[in-house]
């Protein structure tokens, strides 16, 4: 049976059946039908009874209050109704309001349902649901009834496809709302859109939309709400946008929009909330938009505008946030700003600003967020910026400031984050600026603060981050910060002398302790076996000695553990080695003796983490340590022990024999030569035959043609191809290949053999059916299967760095990642021995992977895969992600394509961001080991996910 065809032949009946039975009996017996008809888990149309015929006095259901009560409005929203959508209910004679929003119906609508749509419905409310397929047109249904009084039509947040329809004007005329975001639809904006010349508001964001905004759009004037966001929409804004005098609020956020932003905005007087961020426009800031002086909220960031802002803003009395961040901005921040009364939110960071920062700003505003970091600031920092004492957020780092921290600011209890980094500030800290009661993140590194932090009172109940890291910093540390709730302190690289307070035990939250290039002496208290969060711990460059403090071998999840260049002596205890997180040691430069652990990171220690101990002995062969010597107990050999030993050892050696010449089989390596002209003869070594016979010239000869890491469809074999010059990789040869050839992986795809000259090397992979780059599939997963892609590959290189020699090398979704028709993600390897030097000289370690992986999670988060991953604008792609999320800005990094499900997986991503930055982390031993990423995205994606519900983007404050 076609879809439907119940309901659709019920939808016919209707006009028979509204003659056959008494108006009030039909509407009586429709509703009926309704509640038999769907699913009501919560029974909250109990009331909906054969009991009563006063179905005025059901749940949901309100009546005209004429004498004769016929429905005029069903409220259903929120009531967790699920099934089919009850078009009954669109066809009760005398309704006006049906609202069936947020509930769980699914399917798709039939042109039917339209067909008979009530002629005095004006409000049709169905939200927030599971309904598919493609917007109907009414028009087309049998009856063609074309003169409907609708004015409110939400078909929002559901997942309809499909176009935006054509004849939606002739369809409803009158409307004035018109709300389809948040769907799938595809395809470009009907100009036909401009018949609605009643239309107040419209809504077409969050949907995969193309082509250009049409000029036609011009002719609604009486449009005051446009919000066509999130889609990927080109060419320029038309200037037929100024047409629009009635607009108050323009939305075309998240396009792709290209050209210099119309004069004609002049003309929308009215305007109130302009945003056009996430695009690609450029030119300057139009002097016209200063004559909007009605403009509440001003966002133009993250585009590619340049020249100055004008002190013409001083006109903008009424805006309230000005959002500019990420452009090519240059000049000075006009004084007049500061004379803006209303100004609550000012974000001018990543643009090339210079001067100063206007004195009296804060004085005039009711500032509570500033960002003005990542530009070329000087002078120092402004006195009266929390004069309102509003201010919540203050990020000023990586700019040129100088001078003291004022004293308004020290006693600004109403700021929560303060990042000042990476300036030229100096003084002491003054002791106000520690009795901030509201503050969780205070980073002050990387300046020139002198003086002692100790002797002074910590009042800062709510610190969660503290990075005083880089100063001129010296005396004892502080017992105390004045919190609990410390989770990363850093005070690195200063000049702090004495020992390590036992206080520091009583961080019970503390997961990251940096101490590392001061003065301190004594040994590690005790104590710090009490921070059960501790990950990383990091003494290094100091004068600390005594012995290892047994008590660290108890911390549960203790990963990285920093000791070198320091005095500590003694033995390393044997449990340290047991702890199954810790995978970074470094011992190397102290006085330790005796026997190096043979468990656990020890495993994988190098020379360079223990060299500098003479004393130490043992280890794996990477150790580069001496053997322990040590008395043999001599003990008679008795025929009762040597017998069943001697039995087991042949039994042992048998099953070695048989699995070894098994695999020799398995590993068979097909050789053969190639000629190609111009190219010399190619060693081909496969190892498999299949692969050995789609290996020819004219394969060979196409994969050369391609250059570096280019990857296409060889011989008819389906085989791939990835050519890499042999310059590029010095150390690599046969021995790396084969030991490739014979690893196998889920999420890896499998090395079928290679071929080599006297100057390049040809690798070739297994066919991977069905597959497609990570790139070109992304915007069509969702994050359930984006955390899928990652724990597995997160497991590919875990087993890949298991292997010790194999490391992958660049990671990125375009040339190395791809999705076979299962969906399963695969890794493209290549061969990197560890120490290899990759780009400017820098040695490739585990560590490097780790940071390629953190960009990969990146471009799963926010969709961005094509952007180089250490260059570019805000430092690229991953400082400009770890610069909105440090700013909490979720809905402006998560990807557009699953704009409708960061609600339910707020929590996740957020974690999963999280990651990702340790992941790319500057200093490579503050990154994770592949083994904790994968138990963090395991953790994460291995539980029940909650139904995807799309949802609207909230509006910028």
């Amino acid at each position: 049976m076609r879809p439907y065809a119940s309901v659709t032949l019920l939808l016919h009946l209707l006009p028979f059946l509204s003659t056959c039975f008494s108006s009030e009996e039909y509407e009586f017996r429709a509703l009926l039908s309704v509640r038999s008809s769907i699913s009501d888990p919560l029974n909250v149309l109990s009331s909906w009874s054969n009991s009563t015929t006063s179905f005025c006095n059901w749940h949901g259901i309100t009546c005209d209050g004429n004498s004769t009560s016929h429905v005029s409005i069903v409220r259903l929203s929120a009531k967790n109704l699920s099934g089919s959508l009850p078009f009954v209910l669109f066809s009760l004679p005398f309704i006006h309001t049906l609202d069936l929003s947020s509930n769980g119906f699914s399917g798709g609508i039939p042109p039917e349902a339209f067909s008979n749509l009530s002629s005095s419905l004006r409000y049709l409310n169905l939200t927030n649901n599971h309904l598919s397929g493609p917007i109907p047109l009414r028009s087309n249904g049998p009856n063609k009834i074309i003169n409907s009084s609708l004015e409110i039509l939400d078909l929002s947040n559901n997942y309809f496809t499909g176009g935006v329809p054509d004849g939606i004007s002739d369809d409803f005329p009158r409307l004035k709302v018109l709300d389809l975001g948040g769907n799938s639809l595809r395809g470009p904006i009907p100009s036909s859109i401009s018949k609605l010349r009643t239309l107040e508001f419209l809504t077409l964001a969050s949907n995969e939309l193309v082509g250009r905004i049409p000029p036609e759009l011009g002719e609604i004037t009486t449009l005051r709400f446009i919000y066509v966001g999130y889609n990927n929409l080109s060419g320029e804004i038309p200037p037929e946008i100024g047409n629009l005098t009635a607009l108050n609020h323009l939305d075309l956020v998240y396009n792709n929009l290209t050209g210099e932003i119309p004069g004609s905005i002049r003309n929308l007087h009215k305007l109130r909330y302009l945003f056009l961020y996430q695009n690609r426009l450029s030119g300057p800031i139009p002097p016209s938009i200063y004559n909007l002086t009605d403009l509440i909220s001003l966002d133009l960031s993250e585009n590619d505008l340049t020249g100055e802002i004008s002190e013409e803003v001083i006109k903008l009395e009424n805006l309230e946030v000005l959002q500019l961040f990420s452009n090519r901005l240059e000049g000075t921040i006009p004084r007049s700003i500061a004379a803006l009364p209303r100004l609550q939110v000012l974000q001018l960071w990543s643009n090339r600003l210079s001067g100063e920062i206007p004195a009296d700003l804060g004085r005039g505003n009711n500032l509570t967020v500033l960002d003005l970091s990542s530009n070329n600031l000087t002078g120092g920092v402004p006195e009266h910026l929390c004069y309102s004492r509003r201010l919540v957020k203050l990020i000023l780092f990586s700019n040129f400031l100088e001078g003291e921290i004022p004293g308004g600011l020290s006693g600004c209890r109403s700021l929560e984050r303060v990042r000042i980094e990476n300036n030229r500030l100096s003084g002491e800290i003054p002791p106000e600026f520690t009795k901030l009661p509201l503050v969780y993140y205070l980073d002050a590194s990387g300046n020139g603060f002198s003086g002692r932090i100790d002797g002074r009172s910590w009042e800062m109940p709510a610190l969660q981050m503290l990075s005083l890291a880089r100063n001129d910093l010296a005396g004892p540390l502080p017992d105390s910060f004045g919190s609990g709730s410390i989770k990363n302190l850093d005070l690195s690289e200063n000049h702090f002398s004495g020992g390590i307070p036992a206080g520091f035990g009583r961080f019970s939250e503390l997961a990251r302790l940096k101490l590392s290039k001061n003065q301190l002496s004594g040994p590690i208290p005790e104590a710090i076996a009490e921070c059960k969060k501790l990950v990383s711990l990091d003494v290094s460059k100091n004068q600390l000695s005594g012995e290892i403090p047994a008590g660290l071998s108890d911390l549960p999840v203790l990963t990285e553990l920093d000791l070198s260049e320091n005095r500590f002596s003694g033995e390393i205890p044997q449990d340290l080695g047991k702890t199954g997180t810790l995978v970074f040691v470094n011992f190397s430069h102290n006085h330790f003796h005796g026997s190096l652990p043979a468990t656990g990171a020890f495993l994988s220690a190098n020379a360079s983490s223990i060299a500098g101990n003479p004393g130490l002995c043992g280890g794996t062969a990477r150790s580069g340590l001496p053997p322990c010597t040590a008395a043999v107990e001599k003990t008679p050999c008795r025929f009762s022990v040597f017998f069943p030993m001697a039995v087991l050892l042949i039994l042992m050696l048998s099953v070695l024999l048989f699995l070894l010449i098994r695999r020799r089989r398995r590993e068979h390596i097909y050789l053969k030569k190639v000629e190609i002209n111009g190219n010399g003869v190619w060693e081909v070594r496969v190892f498999d035959e299949k692969a050995s016979k789609g290996i020819t010239a004219n394969a060979l000869s196409t994969s050369i043609k391609e250059g570096k890491f280019a990857v296409h469809d060889g011989a008819g074999d389906g085989m791939l191809f990835a050519v890499r010059n042999a310059t590029d990789i010095p150390r690599i040869g046969w021995a790396e290949v084969t030991e490739m050839g014979r690893f196998r992986h889920r999420n890896v795809v499998g090395l079928a053999g290679a071929c080599r000259s006297e100057t390049s090397w040809v690798l070739i992979y297994e066919p991977v059916n069905g597959g497609r780059s990570l790139s070109v599939a992304l915007t069509e997963l969702s994050w359930e299967k984006r955390c899928r892609v990652a724990v597995g590959i997160a497991r590919a290189l875990h087993c890949l760095h298991l292997r010790g020699m194999l490391l992958h090398g660049s990671l990125t979704a375009d040339n190395n990642v791809v999705l076979d028709g299962d969906g399963v993600a695969r890794l493209l390897v290549n061969l990197f021995p560890p120490g290899i030097e990759e780009g400017k000289g820098a040695e490739y370690t585990e560590k490097s992977d780790v940071y390629s992986f953190g960009v990969l999670l990146v471009g799963l988060l926010t969709g961005r895969c094509h952007v180089d991953a250490e260059a570019g604008k805000h430092g690229g792609v991953v400082e400009w992600a770890r610069h909105l999320y440090s700013e909490c800005h979720l809905d402006t990094w998560i990807d557009p394509a699953m704009r409708g499900q960061h609600a339910e997986y707020r929590d996740e991503m957020i974690r999963t961001m999280e990651l990702a930055v340790r992941c790319t982390s500057v200093d490579p031993m503050e990154r994770p080991c592949m083994k904790e990423v994968v138990k963090v995205l395991v953790k994460s994606i291995e539980k029940p996910g909650p139904w995807i519900s799309k949802i609207k983007r909230a509006l910028p404050i």
